[in-house]
């Protein structure tokens, strides 16, 4: 009873965190059926506690920090991490999984209908994986410098690092760690997905649905809109001009390619709908 009471808690506590793994959980089902987006969550939040849990302790891959236990009797801990915090890593990874599958990928469109073509043969490759990195990394530009000033807003003060780091009080360390973490989390789901492809196992949930390649890179720049209205509200306007030339930098990749990245269907074609 008390897990449930501190699981209820956590939602009660973190609701926008929950939102956002709602929104996910639709988007991921849709694209990759659920069986998968389950197998994703599972190592999203497996291989992330593993590195918070390391990190608190000897300080890779993040750099040193710790959790204050403020909303230990309020919301649902794992060992010394809050379990919101590692959770909210499965859709932070996935949206970035579809906005670089966007980037590589080639595309057809008829008006916001816009699909992926040679999807299975892009989806499990190395590029596709270390792009899916960065992308979360620079997520983390925006959001780590916003969530350190928790106590200015309704997060609350959740954590601190031993040392002030080189980046509005963040450790480049950090930055280095979720590149690392994400490129982990979409290498090892990658390597599933190919042996589930491989023994012919058939998700459910699959829908094909106008513009649902467009749907994991919009919530993508739909977490980087929440911090930036955040960094601006709390009144940390330099912070949030850095946030924002973030977010345009990343922005102009999808809408190049969407303007220059095109090519017509061919009959014999089978066009998916990327995850």
């Amino acid at each position: 009873m008390e897990f449930f009471e501190l699981l209820w808690g956590t939602v009660l506590l973190r609701p926008y965190v929950f939102a956002f793994l709602a929104c996910y959980l639709v988007i991921a089902t849709l694209n990759m059926g659920f069986g998968r987006t389950i197998l994703f969550t599972v190592l999203a939040y497996s291989i992330t506690f593993l590195a918070e849990y390391s990190s608190t302790h000897n300080g890779f891959p993040f750099g040193f920090y710790t959790y204050i236990e403020t909303t230990r009797d309020r919301e649902l801990w794992i060992s010394n991490v809050p379990f919101m915090d590692s959770l909210s890593f499965s859709f932070l990874a996935y949206v970035s999984y579809t906005l670089s599958l966007f980037l590589w990928c080639p595309l057809i469109q008829k008006g916001w209908d816009i699909r992926l073509v040679e999807f299975d043969r892009i989806k499990h490759s190395g590029r596709v994986v270390l792009t899916g990195g960065v992308l979360m990394m620079l997520l983390d530009v925006v959001i780590d410098p916003v969530a350190f000033l928790g106590d200015r807003w309704f997060l609350g003060q959740i954590y601190t690092y031993r040392e002030a780091g080189e980046y509005f009080h963040i450790p480049l360390t950090n930055f280095a760690g979720w590149f690392l973490v994400g490129a982990a989390i979409l290498f090892v789901f990658t390597r599933f997905d190919v042996w589930l492809s491989r023994k012919g196992f058939r998700d459910i949930g699959i829908r094909e649905v106008a513009g649902k390649a467009l749907w994991g890179p919009a919530m993508y720049f739909g977490v980087l809109a929440f911090n930036l209205a955040v960094t601006f509200y709390i009144g940390e306007w330099l912070l949030g001009l850095c946030g924002v030339a973030v977010a345009l930098l990343v922005l102009a990749l999808p809408l190049i390619k969407g303007v220059r990245g095109n090519r017509a269907a061919e009959p014999t074609e089978s066009p998916v709908v990327g995850e």
